[in-house]
C-alpha cells in the first residue's frame, strides 16, 4: 500500500538532499486512490488486485478491469509502467529515483512525446534513510527549463518497488492512468487518433480511427504463425521483419498504417580512442587498495582512471519510418493480421464498405528491399497517401524527375574534435508501381495512388557505413575513414530498387522464401499436448492464458516460442552484416534503452547462443567480424590501460570498435573477448572446420589468452587462494557484494571471471595440439592453468560462491547469474562432470529464484535443463513466457531486448539435445532428451546440431525415445546417450546412425 508522505518526512528529504547534491524537494507518485496521487506519497508496486480495481474504478476507467489489473497482483506477474505529466515551475535539475526492482525511464517534452530514453544507473549509491537497502537505481540528471511541460514514463521489472523524481516539478503532477495501473494506450497521446500524414509526433504508441471486427472462426494460415484480432496499437506489438539489414516492424492499420523502419548500420558516432590515459599508471594502486580490502576507494580512483573518455557510446538509431492513410468511411470486420515465420512474411486482410483488402508485406535478402504488396477484390478500389518520417535529422521530398518515388534523406548530427561533420549520412527510397489509377509524388514527400486495383511498394535503405573491416583498418593504421559523398546512399536506394522492379513480383517473391527456407527449414520441432481450444486463439490471447494460469502448459505455443527465436536470428544477423544487437536490429527511437549497443557481458553472446544448436552456423559470422575489429581496437586499449598483449573488451561496444570501459566503474570488465573467444572455439566444436579456426578462431583465441595471462596476478598472502592467480580488478557483472563497511563492485578473482579464463586457456591448449601450432604458447596456457585459483563453495550454505570471498550478495534475486557459467554457457560444471560442484550451483539456482528479467529467465532455462531437471526447466520458460514477453513474442527486460528471445529459443533446445560432455577419445557424448519434460510427453524434433558435427533427429511417445538418428559430417566414432544407457557407433559421413531404445 501507498504511504503519504508527512510533513515531518518531507522535511528529513530535504535534510538530506545534500547527500544528492541536489536541492529541490523529493515528489513521490503512488497508486492507491483519484485522491492520493494529487499527494506526495509512496508508489508501492506490490498494490494488490482489490486496490488496483478500486483506484481504476475511481477515476472513471473501469472497462477490462481484469485485464488491466492482473499484471499488478501481489505475486509480481508482469511488467508496471508508471505514466505522468506535470509543468516545470522553476529552471533546474531533474532526477528520478527507483528502489527495489529494475526500471528504465522515459522523459520527454510535452507535446510531442519524443522520449529520450534515460537509464537507471543501478550503481548510483542512496542514503538509506530515503530508500530501502534496495535503493541502487537513480536516472541521469536532466536539466528541465521553467514553464515547459514534461512527460515520464517508467517501466518496471515483477516485483516490488517504491520510485520517485526530485527537480522542479509541481507539488501536484497529474497521474495519468492512474500510475501504475493499466498501460497507456493511443489515446493518452495529443494527435494520436488524427489521419496519418496530420500527425507529428513518433513514440511508441500508434492509433488507428477505424476500428476492427473480427471473425472468431478465423484461423492461422499455418502452426508457425503469429496472429492477431486488431491492429497494434503499440510498437511491442507490431510484427517484425528483417533480411539481416532492413528491418521493419508493421502495425497492420485500417486507415492508418505504420510501418518503422530500422537499417542494421545506422548508428550514431564514429572511430574514436576512448582509452583513459590515466588507466595504466594507476592500475596497480587500484589493485593494492582491493587487496587491503578498501573496496570503496578502489571504485573511486577506478571512476576517474579507468572508465573511457568518452564515458559513453552513442546509440543505434531508427531509419525512419511509412506511414501510410486509407481514405474511405467505415470500420473493418474480418481483420486479422499474421506474421508466418515459414516464409518470414506478415499479413494484414480486412473488408471495408465492401471491399476486401489484402496487404502483405516481406523484406528480401537477395533484392535487399521492402516490399508492401496491396490488393483488393474490386477494380479501383485502392486509395492511399504515403510518407516517410524521421524524427530528426532527415528530410522526405519527391525524387526529381520520378513521379512515383519519394526520398527520405539526411545525415546524423556529430560532429569531430575539429568542428567538422562525421555524422553518418543515409538515405531510404519509397516507390509506389500501381496497376490502374494515378500515381503522384508532392514535393514535400508525399506519394498519393488514387482508384489503383492493386499497388506495390518497393523501399530500400542505405548509409555511409564502410564495415567493420574498414573500420578495423582505419583504427590499425590511426588515419581517418575515407570521406564518404553524402550522396551515396540515396544512390544506392535508387539503384536498389531499379532492380528490384525489374524482377517480376512473382519471382521477387519466391526468391525471397527460397532463401529464408534455406535456413529457417533445416530445423522442425513438433509438441503435442497443447489444448485444441489454444491454436483458435490469437497469440496475444494465449501468452495472457498462459500468464492467467500461472505459466501453465502450452507445449505449441512453446515450439512457436522456438522457432521466432531461430526467426529473429535469421531476420538480424546474415553474412556480411553486423551482428544481432541488444534489440536485434529493431528499434524505434533515436536513443535506445542501453543505446541497442553490443553488451558483452552476457547479452550479445546470449544471441547467439542457438547459432550452432539449431543449426544457424552461418549467422555467427557477423560476431565473427565484430571481433575481428574488436581486436584490433581492444589491443590498443590492452597496451594502453593495460601494458598488456593481445586483445581485450569491457562490458560493452559498437560498431566503432569500441573496447574502453564505458558508463562507470561498472564497465570495467575486462573478461568481454575471453568470452567472445569461446563462441570461435564452439563453433569448430560443432562444424570441424579446420581452416576457419586456423585462419580466424585461433588468432582471436590466442589473443585474447594472451591478454589474460598478463592481467592475472597473484593473490596476496591472507588470502583463501594465497599464491594462486587470479583476476584484479574484478566484479560479479552489475551485482553488489557487502561487506561490514558497505555494499561494493569491485574485488578480485569473482568465479565468474574464473571461469571463462579457465575454458578459454583450456580451449586454447587444445586449440594448439588440433592445429600443430603454437607449442610453446600452449605451455604457457597449461602453465598458467596450473596456477589459477580455484572455485569456492561456501562451508556456510553449500553454494558455488560467487566471489573468493564468502561476501553477501547485496540482490539474492539478481537478475545476473554470472558464477553459473561454468554449467551454462561453459561445461565446467554438469550432473555427469562433478556432482559436488553441480550440487553447490542447483542451490544457487534456488537461491536466485526463478523470476528475473526477461533475459535472465531465458539463462534460468538454460541452467536447469543444463542439470538435467526438465519439468524445472519448463517452468522457468513458463515464467518467460508469461512474464518476460511481450504480445508480439518479443522478449522484455522491460524494456524490449532481443537477447531472452534468443535464450529461451536455444535452451529448448538444450531440453532435447545436449553435447557438452567430453569422452575419453575427445569426442562429445550426444544426451538425448536430457531435459525433457513430463508436461512434452510426445514430439519430435530434426535438424538440431551437435558437438563433433552430428544432425540429429529425435522422436518420443509417452515421454519415452521412440528413435534417433545421427548424421555425422565427418568419419568417427559416435557417443550417444539416453539417460543411464550408452552407445557407441563408428559413423560414416553423410549416412544416418539409428538409435533405438
Amino acid at each position: 500500500m501507498g504511504i503519504c508522505v508527512t510533513d515531518s518526512f518531507a522535511s528529513l528529504v530535504l535534510g538530506i538532499s545534500w547527500a544528492l547534491c541536489l536541492t529541490a524537494p523529493v515528489h513521490v507518485i503512488a497508486a492507491e486512490s483519484a485522491s492520493s496521487v494529487q499527494r506526495q506519497v509512496w508508489l508501492d508496486l506490490e498494490t494488490s488486485a482489490r486496490e488496483a480495481e478500486d483506484s481504476i474504478r475511481a477515476t472513471g476507467r473501469s472497462n477490462d478491469v481484469d485485464d488491466r489489473v492482473d499484471a499488478f497482483r501481489v505475486s509480481g506477474r508482469g511488467h508496471k509502467r508508471l505514466v505522468a505529466q506535470f509543468v516545470a515551475p522553476a529552471t533546474g535539475e531533474f532526477t528520478f529515483y527507483a528502489a527495489g526492482c529494475p526500471c528504465t525511464l522515459s522523459l520527454a517534452l510535452e507535446p510531442n512525446h519524443a522520449h529520450d530514453q534515460r537509464l537507471i544507473d543501478r550503481e548510483q549509491p542512496l542514503p538509506p534513510d530515503l530508500f530501502n537497502d534496495a535503493a541502487r537505481q537513480r536516472g541521469r540528471p536532466t536539466r528541465l527549463e521553467a514553464g515547459k511541460a514534461y512527460y515520464i514514463e517508467a517501466w518496471f521489472a515483477p516485483g516490488p518497488g517504491t520510485v520517485a523524481w526530485q527537480g522542479p516539478t509541481s507539488d501536484a503532477p497529474t497521474v495519468l492512468g492512474p500510475a501504475n495501473l493499466h498501460p497507456a494506450t493511443p489515446e493518452d497521446f495529443p494527435g494520436a487518433m488524427q489521419p496519418a500524414l496530420s500527425r507529428r509526433a513518433i513514440n511508441r504508441y500508434w492509433g488507428d480511427r477505424a476500428k476492427s471486427t473480427s471473425e472468431a472462426a478465423f484461423k492461422p494460415h499455418g502452426p508457425l504463425t503469429t496472429w492477431y484480432r486488431r491492429p497494434a496499437d503499440q510498437w511491442e506489438s507490431a510484427l517484425p521483419l528483417g533480411n539481416g539489414h532492413l528491418g521493419a516492424m508493421i502495425f497492420g492499420g485500417v486507415a492508418d498504417e505504420r510501418i518503422q523502419l530500422n537499417e542494421q548500420t545506422l548508428w550514431d558516432g564514429f572511430p574514436i580512442d576512448a582509452d583513459n590515459p590515466l588507466a595504466k599508471a594507476n592500475l596497480q594502486p587500484i589493485r593494492d587498495l582491493i587487496f587491503a580490502g578498501k573496496y570503496g576507494e578502489a571504485r573511486a580512483l577506478s571512476e576517474r582512471t579507468q572508465v573511457g573518455v568518452p564515458r559513453g557510446v552513442l546509440p543505434y538509431q531508427s531509419l525512419g519510418e511509412l506511414w501510410m492513410e486509407m481514405p474511405g468511411v467505415g470500420d473493418a470486420s474480418g481483420y486479422f493480421r499474421e506474421l508466418d515465420l515459414s516464409t518470414a512474411t506478415a499479413r494484414v486482410q480486412y473488408t471495408r464498405s465492401g471491399v476486401e483488402y489484402t496487404r502483405e508485406v516481406f523484406i528480401s535478402a537477395p533484392a535487399n528491399v521492402l516490399v508492401v504488396r496491396l490488393t483488393a477484390n474490386r477494380p479501383g478500389a485502392i486509395d492511399l497517401k504515403a510518407t516517410l518520417r524521421r524524427e530528426n535529422d532527415a528530410t522526405c521530398a519527391a525524387v526529381i524527375g520520378d513521379t512515383r518515388s519519394i526520398l527520405l534523406q539526411g545525415q546524423i548530427n556529430r560532429k569531430g574534435a575539429n568542428g567538422a561533420q562525421r555524422g553518418m549520412a543515409f538515405a531510404t527510397q519509397l516507390t509506389a508501381v500501381a496497376d490502374g489509377g494515378t500515381t503522384s509524388a508532392s514535393p514535400d514527400g508525399v506519394l498519393t495512388i488514387e482508384r489503383a486495383d492493386s499497388l506495390t511498394l518497393y523501399l530500400s535503405g542505405a548509409t555511409t557505413y564502410p564495415g567493420t573491416h574498414a573500420v578495423a583498418e582505419s583504427i590499425a593504421t590511426a588515419t581517418l575513414l575515407p570521406t564518404q559523398s553524402t550522396d551515396e546512399p540515396a544512390a544506392a536506394c535508387a539503384k536498389t530498387v531499379a532492380a528490384a522492379i525489374e524482377q517480376p513480383l512473382d519471382a521477387l517473391k519466391a526468391r525471397h522464401v527460397e532463401d529464408f527456407k534455406r535456413y529457417f527449414d533445416r530445423v522442425r520441432l513438433e509438441l503435442a499436448g497443447s489444448d485444441a481450444t489454444l491454436r483458435a486463439i490469437p497469440t496475444d490471447e494465449r501468452l495472457k492464458r498462459l500468464r492467467i494460469s500461472g505459466g501453465g502448459t502450452d507445449p505449441e505455443l512453446a515450439a512457436l516460442y522456438f522457432q521466432f527465436g531461430r526467426y529473429l536470428l535469421i531476420c538480424s544477423s546474415r553474412p556480411g552484416g553486423l551482428p544481432a544487437n541488444l534489440q536485434g536490429l529493431w528499434a524505434w527511437q533515436m536513443n535506445p534503452p542501453w543505446n541497442a549497443d553490443f553488451h558483452t557481458n552476457i547479452n550479445v553472446q546470449m544471441n547467439y547462443w542457438p547459432a550452432e544448436t539449431t543449426n544457424l552456423p552461418e549467422l555467427h559470422g557477423p560476431l565473427f567480424d565484430m571481433m575481428g575489429l574488436m581486436s584490433v581496437s581492444g589491443a590498443r586499449t590492452a597496451k594502453d590501460m593495460y601494458g598488456a598483449r593481445g586483445w581485450v573488451v569491457h562490458h560493452l561496444s559498437d560498431p566503432w570498435g569500441r573496447t574502453a570501459p564505458a558508463d562507470s566503474a561498472v564497465g570495467v570488465w575486462p573478461m568481454g573477448a575471453a568470452w567472445l573467444a569461446r563462441h570461435v572455439w564452439e563453433h569448430f566444436e560443432f562444424t570441424g572446420d579446420r581452416a576457419f579456426l586456423s585462419d580466424r578462431g585461433w588468432p582471436l583465441m590466442r589473443g585474447a589468452a594472451r591478454f589474460i595471462i598478463d592481467f592475472l596476478v597473484e593473490a596476496p598472502a591472507g588470502s583463501p587462494v594465497a599464491g594462486k592467480l587470479v583476476t584484479v580488478p574484478s566484479m560479479s557483472p552489475e551485482h553488489d557484494f557487502r561487506t561490514p563497511q558497505g555494499a561494493f563492485i569491485l574485488t578480485y578473482g569473482s568465479t565468474m571471471d574464473l571461469e571463462i579464463v579457465r575454458e578459454l586457456l583450456e580451449n586454447c591448449v587444445r586449440a594448439t595440439k588440433t592445429l600443430g601450432v603454437d607449442a610453446d604458447f600452449g605451455a604457457e596456457c597449461q602453465g598458467t592453468l596450473d596456477r589459477l585459483a580455484p572455485l569456492q563453495i561456501s562451508k556456510a550454505t553449500g553454494r558455488l560462491q560467487e566471489w573468493i570471498e564468502d561476501y553477501e550478495d547485496s540482490d539474492p534475486h539478481h537478475r545476473h547469474v554470472s558464477h553459473l557459467f561454468a554449467l551454462y554457457p561453459g561445461s565446467a560444471i554438469g550432473p555427469r562432470v562433478d556432482a559436488a560442484m553441480a550440487e553447490a550451483a542447483r542451490k544457487v539456482l534456488e537461491r536466485r529464484g526463478d523470476g528475473g528479467t526477461g533475459w535472465s529467465m531465458g539463462w534460468k532455462v538454460n541452467f536447469w535443463a543444463r542439470m538435467h531437471d526438465g519439468d524445472h526447466a519448463l517452468l522457468m520458460l513458463g515464467n518467460l513466457l508469461s512474464n518476460g514477453t511481450l504480445p508480439n513474442l518479443f522478449d522484455t527486460h522491460p524494456p524490449f531486448q532481443i537477447d531472452g528471445n534468443f535464450g529461451g529459443c536455444a535452451a529448448v533446445a538444450e531440453m532435447l539435445l545436449q553435447s557438452q560432455v567430453r569422452t575419453p577419445d575427445e569426442g562429445f557424448e550426444i544426451e538425448l532428451l536430457p531435459a525433457l519434460p513430463s508436461a512434452w510427453p510426445s514430439g519430435s524434433v530434426s535438424g538440431l546440431r551437435a558437438r563433433g558435427g552430428v544432425t540429429v533427429d529425435v522422436a518420443w511417445r509417452d515421454g519415452k525415445l521412440t528413435a534417433a538418428a545421427l548424421r555425422p559430417d565427418h568419419d568417427g566414432p559416435l557417443h550417444a546417450r539416453l539417460g543411464d544407457r550408452t552407445w557407441t557407433f563408428d559413423g560414416k559421413a553423410g549416412q544416418a546412425t539409428r538409435v533405438t531404445p
